[in-house]
């Protein structure tokens, strides 16, 4: 029987929770001219919610060309038009005629085209004489989504990365040949915070106030209740309430780790699922994982490793320097608990929340979270 609680981005829309509040939002902006700044936490479905737009854009038969450009991996300039390029030929590669008008772009740096022995994805492989050969390869591909015949949209994901391109200002550069363009828009996808509020909303920056912005959260905790329910039901198999709340309150509602727990449970699961069931499997696929967690710990200071403890066992910290935390988990000075916290946060391993009324410290892995706090 197949699993229902897909654990790639996207399949369909039968198997996509919720986000129809998000997915209008990012609609209505991308199809009235407006570039967008999408921020989560990593892992919480904004690539999911890409996908979804354009799945809807696909079924309303909506006269656009859409890309999906994921530059996580990339370390410079080059490897960025290398993964801009290839995403495009991917994208034709079964279209004849538009591959050729795509390779044209190309012509002047005598590129390389293969393809992977394993995904049958196209790989291209580019050599510049100099950095001006580099820069009009980068204009040549904007100017191509630019002269396309459909609208199109680019979704960049992790585009905080640019930040991490050394001898480059890739924001400016980009920037430049983004604000010329009126047939492409796009999607803006980041998971660390503060930087994209840099990139976008710092006035000193090449960025600055040209993208509307959606913030994605937690989905409703009512609406995961029925999609987790139909699911099951869906797909010959019951489970029962406390069941799934027990798997919501576990799982905190973060997206990756809800579907990752519903899928682990549906798979062990014979017809019916009762609570100690989930809570048997939420332990079983905690203790799957033990071995990946344990190398954490080797990867941090002493110090640091306590205190990702302490922020576990506490679930969510709001003032990491009360006296109260720090005399608890023997934390040591403010001063100390700031720096520890910084250093934690910037190795992803500690997600801050800012709400209304304070900013919320958790660790970002949620099942690392239950196994540091048992």
């Amino acid at each position: 029987m197949k699993n229902p609680f897909i654990l790639s981005p996207y399949t369909d829309k039968s198997l996509f929770c919720d986000r129809e509040s998000e997915l209008k939002t990012l609609f209505d902006y991308v199809t009235n001219e407006a570039n967008v700044t999408l921020i989560s936490p990593r892992r919480m479905g904004k690539t999911g919610l890409i996908y979804r737009l354009f799945d809807e854009i696909s079924t309303q038969k909506l006269d656009f060309e859409t890309f999906y450009v994921d530059i996580y991996a990339t370390q410079s300039i080059d490897e960025f038009i290398k993964v801009f390029s290839e995403t495009i030929i991917q994208s034709f590669q079964k279209k004849t005629s538009l591959l050729k008008k795509a390779m044209k772009v190309f012509s002047g740096v005598k590129p390389v085209l293969s393809f992977d022995e394993l995904t049958g994805n196209p790989q291209i492989s580019l050599s510049y004489n100099d950095n001006e050969e580099k820069m009009k390869t980068l204009r040549s591909i904007f100017d191509f989504l630019e002269n396309h015949d459909k609208k199109v949209i680019v979704a960049f994901d992790e585009f905080q990365q640019v930040r991490e391109y050394r001898g480059v200002n890739m924001e400016a550069i980009l920037r430049t040949h983004i604000q010329k363009l009126t047939n492409v828009r796009f999607i803006f996808c980041g998971s660390k915070k503060h930087l994209m509020f840099d990139i976008f909303a710092n006035a000193r920056n090449p960025f600055y106030a040209s993208t509307s912005y959606l913030y994605l959260d937690k989905i409703d905790n009512g609406k995961y209740f029925d999609f987790i329910e139909h699911l099951f039901s869906e797909h010959g198999k019951t489970i029962e309430s406390d069941a799934i709340e027990f798997v919501l309150k576990f799982t905190k509602r973060h997206t990756f780790y809800t579907q990752s727990l519903c899928h682990f449970i549906f798979q062990n699961a014979s017809k019916k699922v009762s609570l100690q069931f989930a809570k048997e499997e939420a332990a079983r696929l905690i203790a799957l994982n033990e071995n990946i967690y344990l190398q954490y710990r080797s990867l941090l200071t002493p110090q640091q490793w306590n205190y990702l403890k302490a922020i576990a066992k506490e679930g969510v910290v709001v003032q990491p320097t009360a006296s109260s935390f720090l005399r608890k988990y023997e934390i040591g000075t403010p001063a100390n608990s700031q720096r520890i916290l910084t250093s934690l946060i910037a190795k992803d391993l500690i997600l801050d929340t800012t709400t209304k009324e304070h900013t919320e410290y958790s660790v970002s892995d949620v099942f690392l979270s239950r196994w540091l706090e048992a």
